[in-house]
């Protein structure tokens, strides 16, 4: 067992791999991830998915035994196929943490971001088609998500909220969800099954904002609005989840939404490569990495000081980088567009790496 990545369990973070594909499955990477290295979960996303099909021939089997389907139910049964086999391997650690973790995630198609019906639809879709209870149906955190998330939710169907990058969208994100656990309430569902997740995106912040803090001379608070917004976005939960109507809800069984830090590895080489990680301690977090970096932490990593109770820094170094000119409100806005963007890109080359070759075997 890796020591480091230990000590950083045992501070409280759950440990997932944000990288899945077939090979990684096949091969045993991924049972050995879980047995040496601490790791309670995997996170997907199409760009993840683009990259584990155009690499070797592990899903032709497959893609011939589907047969002569469309392009778009052939890449849904490849990467269901994935998920359910993953959740499999973290079967006893779902069930040893009471389905708070050895959860795997599988995200609606990126086109789908601003159609809260189709989201609904196709978040059912996916569940029933992994068929596993350790499933996570990833729903982005647009104004269109949100309602799909509540739905969700109010169905039964455990949740990670992904592209979340301002606070303001990070409460609505969880009223969404204790909405959603109201309206499963009221239609007799049992609350203790329903699981959800809040993925709070890091270091695309960073990025986005250092550049603008660099073109308005002040590149001394370079690399520090990602870590600050984390801190208030852990703040923001505190009130959510300790408020009277979440105890109302607790008392029926319903489960905290864990905040989930993703985007963890480190963009600019000048950082630290577990900045996102050291730096973003607290009980009950999800820290999702890529293997990258979650190897970097296992070779010289440290848990840094816990973030609870530090809202009041976090709020300081944003009034500075506000005041210093960076409109954050516009920051968040264009990391919301180029996220949905981005994972639009991946999925329409995955598409067209599926029927690439679905043509070859025909």
């Amino acid at each position: 067992m890796n020591t480091r990545l230990k000590a950083l369990a045992d501070a409280g973070v759950s440990i997932w791999l944000d990288d899945l594909s077939r090979e990684r499955i096949e091969s045993g990477n991924l049972a050995g991830l879980i047995q040496n290295d601490s790791v309670v979960g995997v996170t997907t996303n199409p760009t993840i998915f683009a990259a584990a099909l155009s690499r070797g021939d592990a899903y032709t089997p497959q893609l011939t035994a589907l047969g002569d389907v469309p392009t778009s139910e052939a890449i849904k049964h490849l990467c269901a196929t994935d998920v359910r086999n993953a959740c499999d391997l973290f079967e006893s650690t779902f069930r040893s943490s009471h389905g708070f973790d050895g959860r795997v995630s599988i995200e609606v198609e990126p086109a789908l971001a601003r159609d809260t019906d189709a989201t609904i639809a196709q978040a059912a879709e996916l569940h029933a088609l992994v068929g596993r209870k350790n499933v996570l149906i990833k729903i982005p955190a647009t104004l269109e998500g949100l309602p799909a998330i509540t739905a969700t939710i109010a169905a039964g169907i455990s949740v990670n909220v992904t592209l979340i990058f301002s606070v303001e969208r990070y409460r609505a994100v969880m009223d969404a969800y204790l909405a959603g656990l109201e309206q499963a309430a009221a239609a007799g569902r049992e609350l203790s099954d329903i699981h959800s997740v809040a993925s709070f995106f890091i270091s695309r912040v960073d990025v986005e904002v250092d550049s603008r803090l660099v073109a308005v001379g002040r590149a001394d608070l370079a690399g520090k609005a990602a870590i600050a917004n984390a801190k208030l976005a852990l703040g923001a939960h505190a009130e959510a989840f300790g408020s009277e109507r979440f105890a109302a809800l607790s008392a029926q069984g319903a489960n905290v939404q864990r905040p989930l830090w993703a985007s963890t590895g480190t963009k600019n080489p000048a950082y630290s490569d577990t900045l996102y990680v050291s730096e973003l301690v607290a009980s009950g977090v999800v820290n999702t990495m890529p293997e990258k970096t979650l190897r970097a932490f296992g070779d010289h990593g440290e848990p840094g000081l816990p973030l609870e109770g530090r809202t009041a820094e976090g709020r300081a170094v944003l009034d500075e980088v506000s005041a210093a000119g960076v409109d954050l409100d516009d920051v968040n806005a264009v990391l919301e567009n180029e996220g949905v963007e981005k994972f639009a890109r991946s999925w329409e080359e995955l598409v067209a790496s599926v029927k690439s070759a679905q043509a070859a075997l025909r």
